[in-house]
C-alpha cells in the first residue's frame, strides 16, 4: 500500500497544472528536440540526440512522480481547517523563547514544502512537532544546533 500524500487544495492545483504542462506542451517540445537531433544524422556522436533523451527521461520520471503523488493524495479541505490545534494547511505563528524572535509557517504536505517560501512539511522536525499543538503551547524542536523551544502564538487558516 502506497503512503497517503497530504495536499492543500492550492498544492493539489499546483501539481496538476505541472503535471498537465508536461504531459501536453513539454512532451511535444521534447520530441520535436529528438526530431531535429535525428535530422542530424550519427546518432555516436549527437549531443543533442543525447541531451534530449536524458530530458525526455526526466520529464517522464516527473510525471511517474506526479500521478503516483496524485493517485495517492488526500486533500485537506481548507473548510475542515480546524484552527485548534495545528495541521496541515495551518499558518502557525510561532516566537522562539530564547531570543523572541517571531516567525510565521504554513504547514503542507511534503510534496508542497518550500522553505523559501516559509512552507514546511508536516513531516519536517518543526512540522512534526507542531502538528497537534494548540495556541500557547510551548514546543521542543530538535534543530541541528540542539533543541530550540517555541510558543504557538497564533494559528490560522
Amino acid at each position: 500500500m502506497e503512503k497517503e500524500i497530504l495536499l492543500t487544495e492550492e498544492g493539489l492545483k499546483k501539481l496538476e497544472t505541472e503535471l498537465e504542462v508536461l504531459k501536453t506542451i513539454r512532451r511535444k517540445e521534447i520530441a520535436e528536440r529528438i526530431k531535429a537531433a535525428l535530422a542530424f544524422g550519427d546518432l555516436t556522436e549527437n549531443s543533442e540526440y543525447d541531451e534530449a533523451k536524458n530530458e525526455q527521461a526526466l520529464s517522464e520520471s516527473r510525471i511517474m512522480e506526479l500521478e503516483n503523488v496524485l493517485r495517492n493524495a488526500q486533500v485537506v479541505a481548507e473548510n475542515k481547517i480546524s484552527t485548534e490545534a495545528v495541521f496541515v494547511g495551518c499558518k502557525v505563528k510561532l516566537e522562539q523563547t530564547k531570543t523572541g524572535k517571531k516567525v510565521e509557517y504554513r504547514i503542507v504536505g511534503s510534496s508542497e514544502a518550500n522553505p523559501l517560501e516559509n512552507k514546511i512539511s508536516n513531516e519536517s522536525p518543526i512540522g512534526s512537532a507542531l502538528i497537534g499543538k494548540g495556541r500557547n503551547e510551548v514546543v521542543s524542536i530538535k534543530i541541528p544546533s540542539g533543541i530550540a523551544e517555541y510558543k504557538i502564538l497564533d494559528i490560522s487558516k
